[in-house]
This record gives structure tokens, C-alpha cells and sequence, in this order.
């Protein structure tokens, strides 16, 4: 395998000044949260422009980056000494870190056009644009930064933005709860981020990623596995892999853009850019890179077993984003060849699975925000824009032949029947749920008769937010073959991953995609009979035990109730009681029988002179007894 381009140090050209991608959208938060109310009749126009400013940056940085020899295609630059002799705050810009600015600036600026029309009515949108826009900044520093503390400060960025963002609405219950568990569980996950970082810090004596890669192959075997292992439990939480996923279905409570720009472009690929950017501690530590591959397979079938019993649209939706990190996460354990299936595979997903969450949003706003397919049914007549660019992102997602999701999730899984055929197969068989899943929710949505509420009057959306989802669907149509075919990623990826010693050549017609392909038919089928020619009951039936085992995301809560939760109660009681009967009881016993003591001999001081004369008299004789008596021993 060929070595990544060395990193070059850079200072002149747009590339010197790409800082302002993280710059212009923080200053936008900035703006419109300490601007206030003052800001509430333009902010949210602000809050698009910082983000599509942010966009144009990156589009000519990464112009300027083509324009360069692929050997010189790794710039980095310090922006300033953060922490003396452990890193200082620097900018690296690559092919794998470019990729990631032109999704996220370029999809969550979409997002953010949507967002003006779905958010109109909402008095405090000023302060959503906000968040959005912090929410950008951070992400971008994560991707864009040299080192591991640059990338961290980033990853905890996200997380407290998403916390702002999933809990928006924090006058509901449930979107406050979401909120604190979406940020509870990612703490576990960033638990183990920030001791990998230590252990990369003691191990190497640096953070930089310029440094750390090339010293990878000098450290112990154990020390290489413990260090995979714990920036794979990072990614678990924020990529919302088993066994840290449990946050995710919960965030749908935030409003639709928000779930768009987390579960698409920008959140839940965190942990997916991760491990492709870590990816020589993985390639020199292999248990670790097949554990990747195994938590991988393991979510992709969790997450698409879930899709198929969820009846709100949001959360079938969150299911396969869950699924389809996992095929990520697969191919980011694949090594250099699946490093680039997995990020082409990352950039496809942001635009058709951005493309659907805000389908879904524009079919709320036209049903009275419900959001439970079984009340849908028929809206294909009076929602056109919305359905057809739902349905090509449905159509991409699934593998439909020569769109997005045909080239690179089908890359994946050849790809990983060359590696490991029992993964790879499985992943087969998770592409046949998807295909189950993905048309019973079209079906429900669209197609049938019509289950609508009396006071249900559908419509089409504005046009602020039906041509974002027309620039989506266009990209989920065309994005993958332009990315896979020829090799063309790959050569550009490779400065910053390596590349492979054979290029993967994509195969129109193989086994795998002919299995993968009548699985996905079949699954599609079983959908129509059973929910688009089938009367679909306006409530859901009970179901049989699987059924009820994927409605309760395959108990996971359970899980984390009996296996941490309740453990955590029982040690923090005993630790009380410890506390309480122990180390207080032993201070405080003290103290009582210090108190006690004095307050027996302060007894003795009566104040009374004729007592002071009879104790001297008693003391004294007892002195010269004793003395007489040792004398005449």
C-alpha cells in the first residue's frame, strides 16, 4: 500500500485563509445570540448567508487544492500555540478533510434555506439559526483541524450544539429528555476519545496527525489495539453504533431540519471521519480494525430492524441513518480500498438522506406536524415536489441500479465479500431489509387510500423548501457514479489515506450485486402487498414478539437500564451510605465524643477558689506520697 502524502506546510492562497470556514459561521452564532431580540427580524437571513459564505470557502479551497500536485495535496498551518509543547491550533487541508467542508457547508446551507420556511412561525427562530450555525462551526473545526485536541474541542462543539438543537423545544418534555440523553450517552463515547488522546500523547509524545501516523508502527502491538478500541467507542457514540445508538431515535424530538443536518451531513459522520483519519493506528492494530468491521455489521442489521416496526416517519428514518453508518463503519474497517466506498458511500448519504428527513419534514408542515405514517396515505396528488424527490431518495438509498446508492453501498459490500464473506453477506441481507423497510415507508406515505385526520389539509410546501430538496434529489441521482466510476475518489482520497496496491474495479454485473439487488426486489414486494395494495389500519396492531422487540429499538434502553443505570443507583446508594454511616459517622463520632469530653471536664472549673485550694491540697499530697513511696522502695 502506498503511504499518505507527507503534510506540507502552507500560508499564501485561499487555502491560508480556509480558518474562515470554522470563523464565518461562528460569528453568525455569535451575532445572533448576544445580538438578542435585536437580531429577530434578519437573523435568520444572517444565519443562511454565514453558512453559504462558509460554502464558497470551501468550494475555492478546494479548487485551489485541485489545481495542486496529488503528492502536494496535504496543507496544514498553525493558527496560533494553544497548548505550549502539546499542540498548537492548526488547520490541515486534504482531500479526506475538503470532502468533509463541502458536505457540511454545502448541505447545511440547504438545511439552513429550508429552515426558513419550516421554522417561519416560530418566535424564537433567531436563536435556532443560532444554534445552527454553531453548530456548522464546530463540525468544521472537527474535520478541519492538524491534531486530536483541535478535533476534540470540535467533537465536544457538536455535542453541545446538538444538545441545544435536539432540545429547541425544550417546553416539551420528551425534546428535554431526548436532549439530555443524546448528551449523557455521547459523553461515554468521548470518555473513551479523550483517553485514546492521552494514550496517543504518552505514546508518541505528540497529538499532530502529521507526527503520530508515521511513528505508528513504532509502538506495541497492545498499546495500538488499546488506542483503536477506544476512538472506535468515540465514534460508537457519536456515529450512534452499537452498543452507544440509543440516543438517536430520541433526537427526532428536535425540529426536522435539525434532525436532517445531524442524521445526514454532519453529526453521526463524525465517528465515521474518525476512523478513516485514524486509520493508521487501525491498519497497524488488526483486532481492532475487525472489531470495527463486526460493530458495523452488527448496527447496520440492528438499525434496519428497527426501520421496519417504526410507524413515526422521523424515527423510521433515524433506523437506517443507524443502518447506513454501519455500512460506513464496514467499509471504514476494510482498510485503505474501503476508506474510499465508505466516504464516497458518507457524501451520497448526506444528500439523499438530507433529501428525505426534509421530505418528511415537508410532509409535516402539511399535516398538522403528525408524524405517524399510519395517518398518512395518498399524498402523492397534493404533495408532487415533495413525493417525487422522496422517492428518488428512497430509490438511492436502496440500490436502485445506476443512482447514488447503487455504486457505493453495493462497493461496500463487494468490497467486504472480498475481505470477510460471512460480514459481507450480511451486509447483503441488511440491504433486503432496507429494501423492506424504505418502500413500506413510501407505500404508507404516498400510496393507498387516503387515513388523513378531519382536519388534515395537505399541500405542498413553499418554495424555499421544496428547491432544496430538488438540488438534493438531483445529487442523490447522480453523486455516486461520478465519485466511483474510474477510480475517481479514490485518486483523489489517496494523498490522505494511502493507496491500496490493487485499485477496486466496480462491477456492474457480479454475484453479490445480483444477490443484493433480488434481495432488495423481494423486500420491495412484500412491502406492496402488505402496505401499499393492503388496507393499512389506522392504528398499529400489536404484533408478534420480534415486532414489539424492533417498536422498543431492539431493547435497548432495557439494556442500558439493567446493565449500567441501575448498577450505577446501587454504587452511588452504597457510596451514600459509606459516606453517610462511614466517613461522616467517623468525623462526626468524633467530634461528639471530643464534645462530650470537654464538656464533662469543663465541669471542673467551677469559679470557686476555696475548690482550687482543697484540688492543690489533694494534688499535693498525692505528690509526696508518691514520692515517700518510691523512696522507700
Amino acid at each position: 500500500m502506498e503511504s499518505p502524502a507527507e503534510i506540507i506546510p502552507h500560508s499564501g492562497g485561499v487555502i491560508g485563509v480556509s480558518w474562515l470556514m470554522i470563523a464565518l459561521p461562528l460569528i453568525g452564532a455569535a451575532v445572533l445570540l448576544l445580538g438578542g431580540r435585536r437580531t429577530d427580524r434578519w437573523g435568520h437571513l444572517l444565519g443562511v448567508a454565514m453558512s453559504l459564505a462558509s460554502f464558497v470557502v470551501a468550494v475555492a479551497s478546494f479548487m485551489e487544492l485541485l489545481g495542486l500536485d496529488p503528492e502536494q495535496r496535504r496543507r496544514a498551518y498553525e493558527l496560533y500555540q494553544f497548548i505550549p509543547g502539546v499542540a498548537d491550533m492548526g488547520i490541515l487541508i486534504d482531500p479526506l478533510s475538503i470532502s468533509f467542508a463541502l458536505l457540511i457547508t454545502g448541505v447545511g446551507s440547504l438545511i439552513h434555506i429550508y429552515s426558513i420556511g419550516y421554522m417561519s412561525h416560530d418566535p424564537d427562530r433567531r436563536r435556532f439559526f443560532a444554534y445552527l450555525n454553531l453548530f456548522v462551526a464546530a463540525m468544521l473545526l472537527l474535520v478541519l483541524s492538524d491534531n486530536y485536541v483541535g478535533l476534540f474541542i470540535g467533537w465536544e462543539g457538536v455535542g453541545l450544539a446538538s444538545y441545544l438543537l435536539i432540545g429547541f423545544w425544550q417546553f416539551k418534555p420528551s425534546a428535554a429528555v431526548a436532549a439530555k440523553k443524546a448528551f449523557i450517552v455521547n459523553r461515554v463515547g468521548d470518555f473513551g476519545l479523550l483517553i485514546a488522546i492521552f494514550t496517543v500523547w504518552t505514546t508518541f509524545g505528540s497529538v499532530a496527525f502529521g507526527e503520530v501516523f508515521g511513528k505508528a508502527g513504532e509502538a506495541s502491538q497492545n498499546t495500538l489495539t488499546a488506542i483503536g478500541l477506544l476512538l472506535l467507542l468515540g465514534a460508537c457514540g457519536k456515529s450512534a453504533q452499537l452498543p452507544l445508538q440509543s440516543w438517536l431515535l430520541d433526537a427526532m424530538e428536535g425540529p426536522t431540519p435539525v434532525s436532517a443536518l445531524i442524521h445526514a451531513a454532519t453529526m453521526v459522520t463524525a465517528g465515521v471521519y474518525l476512523v478513516v483519519r485514524s486509520g493508521a493506528f487501525f491498519e497497524a492494530a488488526p483486532t481492532a480494525q475487525l472489531v470495527v468491521t463486526i460493530v458495523g455489521v452488527a448496527t447496520l442489521l440492528a438499525g434496519a430492524i428497527i426501520g421496519c416496526a417504526k410507524d413515526d416517519i422521523k424515527k423510521g428514518l433515524a433506523g437506517s441513518t443507524m443502518s447506513q453508518i454501519g455500512y460506513m463503519m464496514l467499509g471504514a474497517g476494510l482498510g485503505p480500498v474501503g476508506y474510499t466506498f465508505a466516504i464516497a458511500h458518507l457524501i451520497t448519504h448526506g444528500f439523499f438522506k438530507a433529501n428525505m428527513f426534509l421530505g418528511a419534514g415537508s410532509v409535516m408542515h402539511g399535516m398538522n406536524d403528525e408524524v405517524d405514517m399510519r395517518k398518512y396515505g395518498g399524498l402523492f396528488p397534493v404533495m408532487r415536489i415533495t413525493a417525487i424527490t422522496f422517492i428518488i431518495g428512497y430509490l438511492a438509498i436502496i440500490g436502485f441500479p445506476l443512482l447514488s446508492g447503487y455504486f457505493t453501498k453495493d462497493g461496500i459490500i463487494e468490497t467486504a465479500i472480498e475481505h470477510n464473506a460471512i460480514l459481507g453477506w450480511l451486509a447483503v441481507v441488511g440491504a433486503g431489509i432496507t429494501g423492506f423497510y424504505m418502500s413500506r415507508m413510501v407505500f404508507m406515505t404516498f400510496f393507498g387510500k387516503r387515513r388523513w385526520a378531519d382536519d388534515a389539509h395537505p399541500h405542498e410546501s413553499p418554495a424555499v423548501m421544496t428547491v432544496p430538496l430538488i438540488i438534493l434529489s438531483i445529487g442523490s441521482i447522480f453523486l455516486g457514479g461520478f465519485l466511483v466510476l474510474d477510480n475517481r475518489f479514490m485518486q483523489f482520497l489517496a494523498p490522505a489515506v494511502g493507496r491500496p496496491e490493487e485499485l477496486p474495479v466496480f462491477h456492474f454485473v457480479s454475484p453479490a450485486g445480483l444477490a443484493t439487488l433480488a434481495l432488495v426486489a423481494v423486500g420491495a414486494v412484500f412491502a406492496w402487498f402488505r402496505y401499499g395494495a393492503a388496507e393499512v389500519p389506522r392504528v398499529a396492531p400489536r404484533g408478534s414478539f420480534l415486532t414489539t422487540f424492533a417498536r422498543r429499538d431492539l431493547y435497548g434502553d432495557a439494556l442500558n437500564e439493567a446493565l449500567f443505570m441501575r448498577p450505577g443507583q446501587w454504587l452511588t446508594r452504597i457510596a451514600v451510605f459509606f459516606d453517610n454511616r462511614g466517613i461522616d459517622g467517623l468525623v462526626n463520632g468524633l467530634a461528639a465524643a471530643i464534645g462530650g469530653t470537654s464538656g464533662r471536664l469543663r465541669r471542673v472549673q467551677t469559679g470557686y477558689v476555696r475548690s482550687y485550694a482543697l484540688s492543690i491540697l489533694f494534688g499535693a499530697a498525692v505528690v509526696v506520697g508518691a514520692l515517700l513511696y518510691v523512696g522507700n522502695m
